[in-house]
């Protein structure tokens, strides 16, 4: 059978070289080359007539990160790569699913059309923001999620608990968590007031005396983690609340908003890579499940368990 090759980029070495090591694949000879003005130049070897992934999520710089991906995917294919996969844990643009008026751009399917022209023939991504991802994109995607290792590192508690939606758009994944924590849901109201700022309007749910844990797909800004702690607070929920999201992107003002939760506990994941000054989050590994993913792929299994259909 095709040996398989694993390539990182620059964005989250740390990631891929987890995944090869549990594969015992050993990564693919990779050099990235900046130029002055910016423009990358990554060369690749040892994957000539391999089953290739290329495992570099879009960390910010978005812009940056979705480039030196289409490069790598790119340079394993003129390099003679028998088979390309893209596995990118945090694909960014996924937000920008449609347009919200005349004139704009629709993000998402420009960064799936790249990655599918770079020469991808397959997409591997974790919790994306978007449920319309795969219908968007012209090769096939495979979608995996993260709760199941972020619902075991949250754990259940001696104390009553509540999973807290921080918006609408949250509720499908609250819900998941909810079943494996087995706990109830509680959703809040949100009106986004710019791209920075987040107002919780409204709490459906009981959370008074419990144990909230506030879950998301991400942590951008930390606007939304911030409103919806600060209302389960106010509603009289227990002090010291969870959050658990699959995403660490902490831009911007995060890190000082989440200072100002404190006491707060965060889980992440490492899709993306964590700064080490957040000394709240706790990083839990998503390299078994993609490591996992990419042995089944590899031999032409499904991933019926270890990921999610929505």
């Amino acid at each position: 059978m095709t040996a398989i090759r694993v390539i990182g980029g620059t964005a989250n070495p740390g990631l891929a070289e987890a995944v090869a090591a549990r594969l015992a694949a050993g990564p693919a000879g990779v050099h990235v080359e900046r130029f002055p003005d910016g423009e990358l130049l990554p060369t690749v070897d040892d994957v000539e007539g391999r089953d290739v992934y290329v495992v570099a999520p879009t960390s910010p710089p978005v812009g940056d990160s979705l480039v030196e991906l289409a490069l790598l995917l790119d340079a394993a294919r003129r390099a003679g790569a028998a088979r390309l996969t893209a596995v990118v844990p945090y694909f960014g643009y996924a937000r920008q699913d449609r347009r919200l008026r005349s004139g704009d751009a629709v993000g998402a399917r420009v960064a799936l059309d790249l990655v599918a022209g770079a020469g991808a023939q397959r997409l591997v991504v974790i919790d994306p923001h978007s449920a319309t991802l795969e219908a968007a994109a012209a090769v096939p995607v495979e979608v995996l999620s993260a709760v199941a290792v972020l619902a075991d590192a949250v754990g259940e508690s001696t104390e009553p608990s509540v999973v807290v939606a921080p918006d609408l758009g949250a509720v499908t994944l609250a819900e998941r968590y909810a079943v494996r924590l087995a706990a109830p849901v509680a959703v809040v109201r949100k009106h986004r007031t710019s791209g920075h700022e987040v107002r919780a309007e409204d709490l459906v749910g009981d959370v008074a005396g419990r144990r909230a844990v506030v879950v998301d797909d991400m942590v951008s800004t930390g606007a939304t983690i911030e409103a919806a702690v600060s209302l389960v607070r106010q509603r009289g929920a227990r002090p010291s609340v969870v959050v658990a999201a699959t995403h660490g992107l902490f831009v911007g003002p995060a890190a000082a908003r989440l200072a100002r939760l404190a006491p707060l506990q965060l889980f992440t994941t490492d899709t993306t890579a964590v700064p080490g000054d957040l000394p709240t989050v706790e990083v839990c590994s998503i390299a078994p499940l993609v490591a996992a993913a990419v042995a089944r792929l590899h031999h032409g299994t499904g991933l019926d368990d270890l990921g999610f259909r929505r």
